[in-house]
C-alpha cells in the first residue's frame, strides 16, 4: 500500500513540474554583458522568470521576471546551485561544458552565450576536448583562448533564444 502512495506521489510531482513555467538560468560571473541585456529584454517579453547565479553580487533590472542569486565563492559552486534548482525542460545559458553536461542528465536545456546549443548526441565530444585542453594547458602548453566575443556571437545567440523561446511558447500553449 505504502509503495503505491510512494508511486502516485511521484507520479503527481512529475506530472506538476511538467507544467511549472520554464525559466532561464544564467551561470552569470563570466556571461556577456550584451546577452544578459538580451536576456533581460526577452525576460520581460515573454514574461518568462530569469535567474542569475553568481559568486558576486550582480545589478538587475526591476522586474517581477529577473531575479539574481549570490552564491559562495568557490569553484563549481554557482554551477550546483543552478543543477539544484533547475526543473526539466528549463534553459541554462552557460559556457561551462560540465555545467551543460549536467543541465542536459538533469532534462533541461544549455545555450552557450555564443549561440550554439548544447546536445546529447554532441556533449560527450565536447567534454572530451575540454578536458583535453585543460591537460595541456595544466603541461604548460599555451592553446589560446576563444576569440573576443563580437556581433556575429550576438546574433548567434538571438537567433537561437528566438527559436527555443518560440518553441516553448507553442508547446505552452
Amino acid at each position: 500500500m505504502w509503495f503505491k502512495m510512494l508511486f502516485m506521489s511521484l507520479k503527481n510531482q512529475r506530472h506538476l513540474a511538467s507544467e511549472l513555467p520554464m525559466k532561464i538560468w544564467v551561470d552569470a560571473d563570466a556571461c556577456p554583458v550584451p546577452v544578459k541585456e538580451m536576456l533581460f529584454r526577452a525576460a520581460e517579453r515573454a514574461q518568462i522568470p530569469t535567474i542569475l547565479v553568481a559568486n558576486s553580487n550582480m545589478q538587475v533590472p526591476k522586474s517581477a521576471y529577473i531575479s539574481s542569486v549570490k552564491v559562495d565563492s568557490g569553484a563549481d559552486v554557482a554551477d550546483a546551485w543552478i543543477v539544484e534548482h533547475l526543473s526539466e525542460k528549463d534553459l541554462v545559458i552557460t559556457a561551462d561544458v560540465p555545467l551543460a553536461a549536467d543541465v542536459l542528465e538533469k532534462g533541461g536545456m544549455a545555450l552557450s552565450p555564443r549561440g550554439s546549443l548544447f546536445s546529447p548526441e554532441t556533449i560527450k565530444a565536447k567534454l572530451s576536448m575540454r578536458n583535453f585542453m585543460d591537460e595541456l594547458r595544466g603541461s604548460g602548453v599555451v592553446t589560446g583562448g576563444q576569440s573576443a566575443f563580437n556581433h556575429s556571437d550576438r546574433q548567434a545567440f538571438a537567433n537561437q533564444l528566438d527559436k527555443l523561446l518560440t518553441q516553448y511558447r507553442k508547446q505552452s500553449g
